[in-house]
């Protein structure tokens, strides 16, 4: 188990830093939903979002067993919580705020993923 997680996380540092990260807004631009309405909390600031069937996300999942052949939902690496008390009054995230249906190793990975507004 150590060994798989240590292949997993050697893989994510060096994808992470081949990889360009995308970026949702930070504050939650365009699509998103009010960080409110996360039901499975904590909201997550993430470095990185993406399709969860593509790389790096699709390696970094299967390191964990998650079967991402036919997956077709967003993303997440790297994420740390944020307070859902700051939602709406000071809370930020410089990366991609989202709502995770599953997170994986504490934030490692995420997956089941909705971009959120902060401001909201």
């Amino acid at each position: 188990m150590f060994a798989k997680l240590a292949m997993v996380i050697s893989s994510l540092a060096i994808l992470a830093a081949a990889t360009p990260a995308t970026n949702g807004g930070g504050s939650g631009s365009g699509g998103s939903e009010p960080a409110s309405s996360c039901s499975t909390a904590p909201v997550l600031c993430c470095e990185q979002t993406g399709s969860a069937a593509s790389d790096p996300f699709a390696t970094i999942l299967k390191g964990f067993g998650v079967d991402v052949q036919d997956l077709n939902v967003l993303a997440g690496l790297t994420c740390d919580p944020i307070s859902v008390v700051g939602v709406g009054s000071g809370a930020s995230c410089d990366s991609n705020a989202v709502c995770c249906d599953q997170n994986f190793a504490g934030g490692l990975a995420a997956i089941g993923c909705v971009p959120v507004d902060l401001g909201a």
